[in-house]
Parts: C-alpha cells; structure tokens; sequence
C-alpha cells in the first residue's frame, strides 16, 4: 500500500504516554473544558455530549464528589487502568475491556475514498447509523467534540468516524462504524486513515479504543500503525 510522507516524523514521548491513562480527565480539564461539568475532583461531559465522567484519582474525596454531580441513580461511563474496589454507594452495571491503541508510524496509510464533513446537519443519519452499530457513547452533540467524517451512497450515511478525547499531543479516534451492508469495502479504513493525516498535521497524536474481543478490527488498526499500548476498561457504574 503506497504511503505519504510527512517532513516532520511523529514520535510518541515516553514522558507523556502517562496522560493516556486517565483519557476523559485530562481531556474535560484541558482541550475540553468548555464541556466539563464538576470541580477539581470529578468532571463529567454534559449528557447529550457523551456518557462519560472521570476523577482526578481513585480516592474517597473524588468518588463521593462524582456521586454529588451524578445524584441519586446517576449513570455513567469511567475508564481504568485498573479497576478499582469503589466505596460504598456504588454499583457496577458492566465492564467493557478495551485495547488502547497508539498510531506510532511516520507516515499515514493511502486514503482511497475521502470522506466529507459530517455536522451537526447530519445528526439524524450519524444517529441512526451509531444505533445501528450500538454505539451508546455517541451522543447527539458529540460532533462539537471534534472533525467527523462519512461517507454517503445512494444518499445514506453507510460509514463514519470521529474525535473523540483530546488533550494536549493527543486526539481519539472514535465512533468508527460502518453499515453491515457496506462492510468490508474499506471504507472506516479510508477514514481513519484522513482523520490520522488532520491529527498528524496538528503536531497530534492519535490513539484509539476498540473492544479486545474484536480481533479483526484490532488487525485492521495494526495495519494502519496503530499499537497496543494497554487495556483499558471501561466502567458503566451508578450510585444508588
């Protein structure tokens, strides 16, 4: 597969891997603050931007002030490292473990089909296609985030991708997902690979999350230069 090269060539400090570990906090404290809800404990996106919260850290403090910006009954999703013993009050729905992966090439995979923007005009189709694929973190306002992408035929959205987290030197790569009718055409390759190209040239570095259980998708992103760095699990918990 032909490559483009980039005169500046990408390289993931070792001194800054360590922000990856806590995603949504460092970036609702940072490039995302204008979203964050919460205090210096706990921050959390607004509902119809993403099912996601985090805190600064696993102590008493943070949990009983995420439960206060909850309320009683309050639902969301935390990212670990490691999954942590959660004080009293806390109920564990599910646990989605996910690779985290790093792009750690100096040159971005040929992007045979390129992708057109995706605004807040097309919620409706990037709804219906992200139900579809049962993708429950994306949320009605989540193109605020961050660049998304799509591509249409027969003027139906049949494959997207976007921004997700970011902070200082990094950018997610989320929501990729693809109509079952179109799969395997190329198409979430294509626009991941654009979306890796826009980070990139920002002076960026992205990364992604994908399921472990789905061994294709995780070769499909190997291919493209992405790495496992390590598993991340994410938490759906309530407060009772």
């Amino acid at each position: 597969m032909a490559r483009l090269s980039f005169d500046c060539y990408l390289i993931v400090r070792q001194d800054t891997l360590s922000l990856l570990d806590n995603p949504a906090w460092n970036a609702l404290s940072t490039v995302h603050a204008s979203f964050a809800q919460g205090n210096e404990l706990a921050k959390r996106y607004p509902t119809d931007v993403a099912p996601i919260a985090a805190t600064r850290d696993q102590s008493p403090e943070s949990y009983r002030s995420l439960a206060q910006l909850l309320g009683p009954q309050g639902t969301t999703a935390l990212a670990f490292v490691t999954m942590p013993h959660f004080p009293a009050g806390w109920n564990v729905v599910r646990t989605l473990p996910n690779a985290q992966m790093v792009w750690n090439r100096s040159a971005v995979s040929e992007v045979k089909r390129r992708g057109e923007d995706l605004s807040i005009s097309h919620i409706d189709e990037m709804l219906a296609l992200t139900e579809l694929n049962k993708l429950g973190r994306f949320r009605k306002r989540a193109p605020e985030l961050g660049s998304y992408i799509g591509l249409h035929e027969s003027g139906r959205l049949v494959s997207m991708a976007g921004e997700g987290f970011r902070f200082p030197g990094y950018t997610e790569i989320s929501v990729v997902c693809t109509h079952p009718d179109y799969r395997g055409r190329g198409y979430a390759s294509s626009l991941v690979s654009a979306l890796i190209q826009k980070i990139t040239r920002r002076g960026e570095t992205p990364f992604l999350h994908v399921g472990t259980d789905n061994a294709e998708a995780i070769r499909v992103y190997e291919k493209l230069g992405f790495a496992t760095r390590l598993t991340i699990t994410f938490a759906i918990v309530k407060t009772s």
